[in-house]
């Protein structure tokens, strides 16, 4: 691949351990691995095999999403008013006409516009494999668009004949799900430093699993190093209401029955908790995928994300399902994660000093550069990565740049990185994965948009006429 240098970068936001910002900054890759960071004056002279100049533009890691169900995009803007019991049923029997080229077709799409939003590395959840889908196809289809992908083996084993949400045709057999879930991690998973793609095992949730799948899956992936685990959890009330009518616990109290609290283990929304669970949260090194949009869209609640930073809980950005959400786009992820814990009822702050009591939210709940954080160096801890999430020698050159002369970013030469959440959503003039200059000026370099739109109007208007 070469070397590269990038420079005259109007600020260039590392987000490393010391969280330098630098004014005129410069970064050097080699391969797929960055080499240097500093500034242009100290950089500049470095010969490379190619040089780019980013005058007028913010560099910053890649954003890492952590929770996503990309199929979903095939039923965006449906069940728009109703909560997510009525959500779940009237789309279960939709999802169960896809296949396997549908799978692949909207995990492109949902690639595509992830990318797009700053985002070069993402996990996805599918938990529903109707029709012979395999985890293949998203798999492939992020080695095509070069994002770097944790693909997470999701699974419904619980249908409606045996006390469980999903409807039977839906779900699988437990044994083939392990026999699949050992498959894909043989022949997929890489645990290496800068690996472009790994594998998660993802029982769906207390109200779709059985315990002995949660137990089974669990003791899957600690036989195999850096395989993690990743499901729903206290995501909705009757979620509450179920564990404690099929199980007698709660949800968290659940989780950690069955083996599943740990840092190898990171769960999607996690708004029903109490402190003392954020607490056990944060003992056992368990992780969170804040989802703002899709608890706003869904009507379920604002999820305690001051008080899990303040407790230590690892906590990243998801931006779920592009049916419950109904978007694919971190920097209004971020965006919505800063604004939604400032109009929260933080009643744990309420007794600190200047707090406002009650139920009351404050401006200073969240940062601009603390969501930026989530959504970059969390959700790399979270999944377990040492090599991006920030920009520093020996890490990944995974990057992106926002051009600063366009319309919504005028006047903001105060703090052109804040900016980027505050005046936004944007997208990207640039972004490098593993090295890769997958965007230029705006465009993919080789991944044609059109045709994708046009491949996934033809796969909803198949799904939709078996429906």
């Amino acid at each position: 691949m070469g070397t590269l240098l990038v420079k005259n970068i109007e600020l260039l936001a590392t987000l490393d351990d010391e969280r330098r910002e630098i004014k005129d900054g410069a970064i050097y890759v080699r391969d797929n691995v960055i080499e240097a960071v500093g500034t242009s004056a100290d950089l500049g002279s470095m010969q490379a095999d190619e040089t780019l100049d980013l005058s007028g533009h913010v560099v910053m890691p890649g954003m890492v999403n952590i929770h996503h169900h990309m199929y979903q995009n095939l039923t965006r803007v449906m069940v728009q008013d109703d909560e997510l019991l009525v959500w779940l049923k009237t789309l279960y029997p939709i999802w169960a006409e896809l296949d396997d080229d549908a799978i692949r077709i909207s995990a492109s799409v949902a690639m595509a516009e992830l990318i797009h939003s700053g985002c070069t590395t993402s996990s996805d959840h599918l938990y529903i494999l109707p029709n012979n889908c395999t985890l293949d196809s998203t798999i492939d289809a992020a080695r095509v668009i070069g994002l770097r992908f944790h693909a997470a083996r999701g699974a419904m084993s619980r249908g409606e004949s045996q006390g469980g949400l999903p409807p039977d045709r839906c779900v699988e057999k437990e044994d083939a799900i392990l026999k699949d879930a050992e498959r894909l991690i043989h022949r997929y998973h890489d645990n290496s430093r800068h690996a472009m793609n790994r594998i998660v095992l993802a029982p769906c949730s207390p109200f779709s699993v059985t315990p002995n799948l949660m137990r089974d899956a669990a003791a899957l992936a600690r036989r195999h190093a850096g395989v993690h685990l990743h499901s729903h959890l206290a995501e909705e009330l009757f979620e509450e209401t179920y564990c404690r009518d099929i199980y007698g616990m709660r949800s968290v109290e659940f989780a950690e029955s069955v083996g599943w609290l740990g840092p190898d283990v990171w769960f999607a929304h996690s708004i029903f908790m109490t402190s003392d669970e954020i607490k056990r949260f944060a003992q056992t090194s368990t992780g969170v995928a804040h989802c703002p949009s899709a608890n706003m869209r869904c009507g379920q609640g604002i999820a305690k994300i001051r008080e899990m930073l303040d407790a230590g809980v690892k906590v990243g950005l998801g931006v779920d399902g592009s049916a419950s959400n109904d978007t694919s786009n971190l920097f209004m992820e971020a965006r919505l994660a800063m604004m939604l814990q400032r109009v929260a009822p933080h009643h744990y702050l309420s007794e600190q000093p200047g707090g406002r009591g009650g139920f009351g939210g404050t401006p200073k709940a969240l940062s601009a550069r603390e969501a930026l954080e989530m959504a970059t160096r969390g959700g790399a801890a979270i999944l377990g990565r040492d090599d991006i999430g920030y920009l520093a020698p020996g890490m990944s050159a995974d990057f992106i740049a926002v051009r600063l002369n366009q319309l919504g970013l005028s006047g903001t030469q105060r703090d052109p990185l804040a900016a980027l959440l505050m005046c936004g959503p944007f997208r990207v003039d640039y972004s490098f994965i593993d090295g890769k200059e997958i965007i230029r000026k705006g465009e993919f370099r080789a991944f044609d948009v059109e045709a994708a739109m046009a491949d996934h109007a033809g796969v909803m208007k198949r799904i939709y006429a078996s429906a």
